[in-house]
């Protein structure tokens, strides 16, 4: 790649912007959200609240069918008409709820579809460092519960809320038709009732809010728990892990409990309404008509009214209750809106020539330093370079930096200040995308995916052919293990690779990585899990990719890499020593204690190069 190169940062220059955490967006009201979750379907929920209303207003007019039928009755005139349109408004109503209903579980569902693909996409994408401080069944209670109630807040909620307003107003204007004074008798018990529900409503959005913090606070619980159910069961720590997971699941409990008062009490409110609403007008009313000033069959068409009234004042509390619960859900969506994410991984990728020999380009660390929150720092200005083409071992004692400067240079991180430079261009004016294309990384852990064997060798080679599959098994030694299975490689290896051995997985991470045939290749203590003979047969693997890519290891065993072209010695976040393993041997302390600990070195400090072949 031909590029102009940008002048390197010392450790006063400051990072680019992209290492520090973006600002906080203004904070929107979560109605407002709510409505936007709800805007792309508004043509069919306004269709849907539509037929709500036809069908409440085929229940409307029952009532004043109703008092013609008595009035008939009492009149010796016939009621055949008035009792046909009777069941026939009944009927319908009943089709009209029954289509409402379908349409709008169908929208409530495309609104959970949709929030929940924009949640999966953002969180996949979210930043390593995100990523390491939020625990992962947090992160995943708001995509299925959290989600869930704003899917019935959006939809089922805003609906019921439209419906209960309008048909409340339909229902006050006819029984103000019927008799005016009952009609403020009713209102007059309603409006006493709807000041008591306005100051508990708000109560239901955060006692919701706290519900599903607790709901994620046991997902977490859970994933610690089997994500390492092999070291809880072999410490027996069942009792304690199970411990530890009720007591998250008794803050749920308590919170939920708090939630329940508060809806439970709103329905109280609801019924006693109505039901005080109907003695107090059957009071005034039976009054009236023992005076003459009413008639029987008007106070009850008013009774019906009232009775009606029942269920669109029910409509408005849950509808008002579901938009509660949905609140408290939607600021738990909109913190994951606000978390920061790589948003380069998507970004298209444009072949790159290199300018070393063809996809090996060399690697150059130019006064890196970089420091984890709250920690001393990891690196305090890191230089050295790695040659095109060659092998480069990085060694020292545990926390000296070395899987730190794995993960700066494929941008897990970014380094508070320098430059990490591929074929000369600062890593951090590319793409992250086209940085992790030309990189393969082998983890220590070495994890599998869960699937078939072919999945996880495929998981970055999709198009590669079954030959290239074929040579990376050889090379690897895994053919003779695929030979054995009755189902080759399409054998499932479990949740994480259950199934398989330490060195097996080991293997295939490996195996997977070669397979992209990347510009540059990382194995982090790559054989810590190898037999002596699945060791050699890696390191030749190892040493034949060396020839067309850049290969850059971690090593704790020496034996791996006296061969190395380069070994860099590293000691608190400092580069202590570089050169060959003969040339370190004679000329750095902690190197030669290294390799004397590992029986590579004779007291007398004398390369043992018979032994140096031979892995430990």
């Amino acid at each position: 790649m031909t590029t102009a190169s940008a002048p390197p940062a010392t450790a006063e220059t400051p990072r680019s912007p992209a290492s520090a955490p973006p600002p906080e967006a203004p904070a929107t009201p979560p109605l407002r959200v709510l409505l936007r979750y709800a805007r792309p379907h508004r043509t069919v929920l306004l269709a849907t609240l539509l037929l709500v209303l036809a069908a409440s207003a085929a229940g409307l007019v029952q009532p004043l069918v109703a008092q013609h039928v008595l009035d008939g009755l009492s009149d010796g005139r016939g009621v055949l008409g008035p009792v046909l349109l009777l069941a026939a408004l009944v009927v319908l109503g009943a089709g009209l709820t029954g289509l409402q209903s379908w349409w709008q579980q169908r929208t409530s569902e495309r609104v959970v579809r949709q929030i929940r693909r924009d949640l999966v996409f953002r969180l996949v994408r979210l930043r390593v460092p995100e990523l390491d401080r939020r625990p992962p069944g947090d992160l995943i209670a708001r995509v299925t519960s959290d989600s869930a109630l704003v899917q019935n807040a959006a939809t089922e909620g805003l609906v019921m809320v439209s419906n209960g307003v309008l048909s409340i107003l339909g229902a006050v204007v006819l029984m103000g038709v019927v008799h005016l004074g009952l009609l403020g008798v009713t209102a007059a018990v309603l409006i006493a009732v709807a000041l008591i529900m306005v100051l508990v409503l708000p109560r239901i959005r955060e006692a919701v809010a706290r519900a599903q913090e607790s709901v994620g606070a046991v997902g977490a619980a859970l994933d610690r728990t089997l994500g390492a159910a092999r070291t809880v069961k072999a410490n027996g720590a069942e009792g304690r892990e199970t411990e530890r997971a009720g007591e998250a699941i008794e803050g749920a409990y308590r919170a939920g409990l708090a939630g329940a008062r508060y809806v439970a009490l709103v329905k109280v409110l609801s019924g006693v309404s109505i039901q005080a609403a109907f003695l107090a007008v059957l009071g005034v009313g039976g009054a009236l008509v023992a005076s003459g000033g009413l008639e029987a069959s008007a106070l009850i068409a008013f009774l019906l009214y009232v009775f009606y009234l029942a269920s669109p004042v029910g409509s408005l509390v849950a509808g008002l209750s579901m938009l509660q619960q949905g609140l408290g859900a939607v600021g738990r969506i909109e913190q994951v809106k606000h978390m920061p994410v790589e948003d380069d991984v998507d970004a298209p990728r444009e072949p790159v020539a290199a300018v070393a020999a063809p996809g090996a380009p060399p690697v150059e660390f130019r006064d890196v330093r970089f420091s984890y929150p709250g920690r001393a720092p990891a690196l305090r200005g890191i230089s050295y370079t790695v040659p095109g083409g060659t092998q480069t071992a990085l060694v020292g004692l545990s926390g000296a930096g070395k899987t730190t400067m794995f993960a700066l240079l494929q941008r897990f991180h970014e380094p508070d200040a320098g430059q990490i430079r591929i074929d000369g261009v600062d890593i951090a004016t590319l793409p992250r995308s086209e940085v992790r294309r030309r990189i393969a990384y082998v983890e220590q852990e070495s994890p599998v995916m869960a699937g078939t064997i072919e999945d996880n060798l495929r998981y970055a080679a999709t198009d590669a052919s079954d030959e290239d599959i074929a040579e990376v098994l050889r090379l690897t030694r895994l053919d003779a293990l695929i030979d054995r299975l009755p189902d080759g490689l399409r054998t499932e290896v479990g949740n994480r690779g259950v199934t398989l051995s330490g060195g097996e997985r080991q293997r295939l991470a490996i195996a997977r990585a070669l397979l992209r045939r990347p510009e540059v290749l990382l194995l982090d203590e790559a054989t810590a899990q190898l037999d002596a003979s699945n060791e050699r047969a890696l390191r030749e693997a190892v040493d034949q990719a060396a020839r067309r890519c850049t290969v850059i290891l971690i090593a704790h065993r020496l034996s791996t890499v006296t061969g190395a072209d380069q070994i860099v010695v590293l000691e608190h976040g400092l580069v202590r020593a570089a050169g060959t393993h003969a040339e370190l041997v004679e000329a750095d302390v902690l190197y030669r204690e290294l390799a004397s600990s590992q029986m590579l070195v004779s007291e007398g400090n004398e390369d043992i190069g018979e032994l140096a072949d031979v892995p430990r």
